[in-house]
């Protein structure tokens, strides 16, 4: 696999654009949770007309961010602007949403982040005027991995935990992957930002049941696919240098073969990235998203 250090290099590009400018209706720095004195924030995007459905987008980063006390955070990278505020516009009301990342932290620390927001989210619906049952997922490449794991994993919450959040499921209900990391088993990874995040270098002829290899496998949507996961919408150029096409191709099979509503968007001659650099015609992933969250979420189109 290609995943390595290219992800690395994409993390600083999208932690280094342009800042966002204010929005009308922007909740900032909501704290979901907190991590020995670390809080976990949010943005809350809300629309002038919701629909009462509530999306979290997660930024790609190659799930890194940088050391420095003045980073810009993730909630704030320049995806929201392609991948999130098209949606605020659609009328659903969007959560943006830092994570623990690496080097400091490590797999399963991002997705542990993510699921505690989707948890959050769901306790305070009322509170953003959203349905809990009815929660959806957007984000792309280290992004597209996590809402995908968002997807696929049960979310069961902790019955016995003496939070009330924690108690709640952190399952989605509708999922959109743009060029999503799905399987980290299938090739090596020998150094860079996969390595990072797993915590684990892995090899050529490694034994399945190495530490490492059970580290890669639990770490990869594809291997927690059934057949009660939600509708998840795949995009992916198909000259993806940073995470190869194929990766979606795998995955939209195992999706398919469990009988999941599944569909794989192919963009073709589009390189990384929100903006499909290189892309043969215009790529929309707002429109494609709303088409799907809108199918899925509030059974109509757009």
């Amino acid at each position: 696999m290609r995943i390595g250090l290219a992800l690395g290099m994409l993390a600083i590009v999208a932690q280094t654009a342009h800042p966002l400018r204010a929005q009308h209706g922007v909740e900032r720095n909501v704290v979901y949770g907190m991590y020995s004195g670390l809080a976990l924030l949010m943005d809350v995007h809300r629309p002038e007309e919701p629909n009462g459905i509530g999306l979290i987008h997660i930024s790609g980063s190659g799930w890194s961010a940088r050391l420095s006390l003045d980073a810009r955070p993730l909630k704030e990278a320049g995806h929201v602007r392609i991948e999130a505020l098209p949606l605020v516009e659609k009328g659903y009301t969007v959560f943006t949403v830092n994570h623990r990342a690496t080097p400091r932290f490590r797999y399963p620390a991002p997705l542990e982040d993510v699921q505690r927001a989707v948890r959050f989210i769901r306790f305070h619906a009322d509170r953003y005027g959203i349905d809990p049952d009815r929660i959806g997922a957007i984000g792309g490449s280290s992004g597209g991995h996590l809402v995908s794991m968002l997807g696929v994993l049960d979310g069961e919450g902790d019955a016995e935990s003496e939070s009330e959040i924690d108690r709640m499921s952190a399952k989605v209900q509708c999922v959109v992957a743009r060029a999503t990391p799905a399987e980290f088993v299938a090739g090596p990874s020998g150094s860079g930002a996969l390595a990072l995040f797993l915590g684990a270098r892995l090899s050529k002829g490694a034994h399945p049941d190495s530490p490492e290899m059970r580290i890669a496998r639990d770490a990869s949507p594809v291997s927690h696919v059934t057949p009660d996961d939600p509708p998840i919408l795949l995009i992916h150029g198909d000259k993806d240098d940073v995470v190869p096409y194929d990766q979606s191709v795998n995955f939209a099979k195992k999706l398919s073969q469990a009988g999941v509503p599944s569909k794989l968007i192919q963009v073709p001659e589009a390189g990384h990235g929100p903006s499909f650099p290189g892309a043969e015609e215009p790529a929309d992933i707002g429109s494609w998203a709303a088409e799907w969250f809108g199918s899925h979420l509030l059974g109509r189109s757009g």
